[in-house]
């Protein structure tokens, strides 16, 4: 074996990948199995299982055993590169927002120009030319608009969302179509034990602290979840010994004086006793995965394993609904059959389901069609989406650098709730902008005319010109407290990032 660097890789070489590292390039799987982690590519939280001759992909990490695949491309060709040239591309293709200044403040000064040149002309008084050009104050487009959209944004950071600009908190507030990954953004993102099965001979709690503590040689992903999940259970763990691991498949030893074997069902059975098992629940639904324990030879139970909802998703959707969004979609890398039983938890009408990170930038495209379109994810697999969106929202608790770096939102918790009160306070943020640049703008208009026919002298328009600057500033600011709408629930957030997120039950 020799250490190549991946520049240098190109299609018909043989890669051996180790346990722990990344695939570099696409390629074909030339041994019997590869145990690969694809949340990074598609969200999915659960392990998956590839078999001799199927593609696994770049950006996949193996936690199994070694194993070689056949490079199908060079790496500037692989699944990975072509992620990174969708966000590049969806970046360019965003104009820059236009701001209010830039609207409106030519046709201000053409305006003003025009009534202080009208006034000299008809009066022939150059000192109502004069008031009119005092008073004239383009505050409220150059100060009240970015006074207010700070305001907006500060507000928003002490709720525990973070706005990268005005121009994002202006797209906010302008949306009407929200996509939601599924994976780490609706859901948790890891796998977590969420039901317990076994025959009566056997306690729950004592089947899962013998499978934790045997788990306690693996470095397997569901190894850590079973070990959680005994930890919040308060179980107690033995060390356990005469550990034999098969990568991907399963572990076996001894704990406390008895054998335990756990892993997939036909790895127990084919180390269980023939025939030797106890009646219990054996099913379990889509989107989750079991594991099969047995005890001293015989069969004893399941470990029911899922990536559960988040508890706050449904008040959340209703919340976002509640501040004006009109069509919600669910756009997830897992299967349909899965993505749709969390659309159906949820109550989500359009689900799309395997869906790559080229379909769901398609799928923000498609979107636009209904209005201003936000996209929220976590993963390297959403951040072409969350650039081709109007707005992006990233989870950046937990969440992958890519997804923050294209999100023009960043989500600093990790819970859903900042973002509906998010939505609240920049839809209320434009509003008192815009309220300011009308209300300024025509108070001046007023004092221009006022001027212009001489009822107003430079000196007093001055003054004026001076309070009404005063008055669009201080209103901007009010963006930076709470709504009194009972729909704009701040207090219930004002210690978000301190509030743990609630656990999955075991029954």
């Amino acid at each position: 074996m020799e250490l190549t660097p991946i520049e240098k890789i190109v299609a018909g070489d043989h890669i051996m990948i180790r346990q722990g590292e990344v695939l570099p390039v696409d390629g074909i799987l030339l041994s019997a199995r590869a145990i690969l982690d694809e949340s990074a590519l598609t969200g999915e939280p659960l392990p998956v299982d590839r078999r001799a001759g199927e593609e696994v992909l770049s950006g996949s990490a193996s936690i199994g055993p070694v194993f070689t695949v056949k490079a199908l491309r060079p790496a500037s060709e692989s699944t990975y590169a072509a992620v990174v040239r969708l966000v590049e591309t969806a970046q360019k293709s965003k104009a820059p927002m236009a701001r209010l200044a830039d609207r409106y403040g030519l046709v201000f000064l053409l305006m003003t120009v025009v009534i202080a040149s009208t006034a000299w002309l008809l009066s022939d008084d150059p000192r109502r030319a004069l008031a009119v050009l005092v008073i004239a104050t383009p505050c409220p487009l150059i100060l009240a608009v970015p006074v207010a959209l700070m305001s907006g944004i500060s507000r928003c950071a002490s709720i525990g969302c973070l706005v990268k600009d005005g121009s994002a908190l202006e797209a906010l507030s302008r949306v009407r179509v929200a996509i939601l990954d599924k994976t780490g953004t609706l859901t948790h993102g890891k796998a977590q034990v969420v039901a317990v099965g076994c025959g009566d001979w056997v306690d729950k709690d004592e089947l899962l602290r013998l499978a934790a503590s045997l788990d306690q040689a693996s470095s397997h992903v569901m190894a850590a979840a079973l070990i959680a999940a005994a930890h919040e259970r308060n179980l107690l763990l033995s060390p356990p010994t005469n550990v034999e691991e098969v990568g991907g498949t399963g572990l076996e030893g001894m704990v406390d004086g008895r054998r335990v074997v756990i892993g997939g069902s036909r790895f127990v059975k084919s180390r269980s006793a023939p025939g030797a098992s106890h009646a219990f629940e054996d099913h379990h639904r889509s989107g989750e995965a079991a594991v099969t324990v047995a005890i001293d030879g015989v069969v004893a139970g399941n470990i029911i394993m899922a990536d559960p909802v988040r508890a706050e998703a449904i008040s959340v959707l209703q919340r976002l609904r509640s501040a004006g969004i009109a069509k919600i979609v669910l756009a997830s890398g897992d299967r349909l059959d899965v993505a749709s039983h969390v659309g159906n938890i949820l109550g989500i009408e359009q689900v799309l389901g395997e869906q790559t990170p080229a379909s769901k930038v398609e799928a923000v495209i498609a979107a636009k069609s209904f209005g201003p379109v936000m996209m929220v994810g976590d993963g390297v697999n959403d951040a072409p989406a969350l650039a081709a969106a109007d707005v992006g929202v990233a989870l950046g608790a937990r969440g992958a650098a890519a997804s923050s770096e294209a999100a023009g939102v960043v989500l600093l918790v990790d819970r859903l709730d900042p973002l509906a009160s998010a939505l609240v306070v920049a839809r209320r943020t434009v509003a008192i902008a815009r309220q300011s640049v009308v209300a300024g703008l025509g108070l001046s208009v007023a004092g221009m005319i006022a001027a212009a026919f001489g009822y107003l002298p430079p000196l007093h328009g001055a003054l004026l010109q001076e309070v009404i600057d005063v008055a669009v500033i201080l209103n901007a600011l009010r963006a930076l407290g709470p709504s009194k709408s009972e729909d704009d629930p701040y207090k219930q957030f004002a210690n978000i990032a301190t509030r743990p997120a609630s656990k999955a039950q075991l029954s």
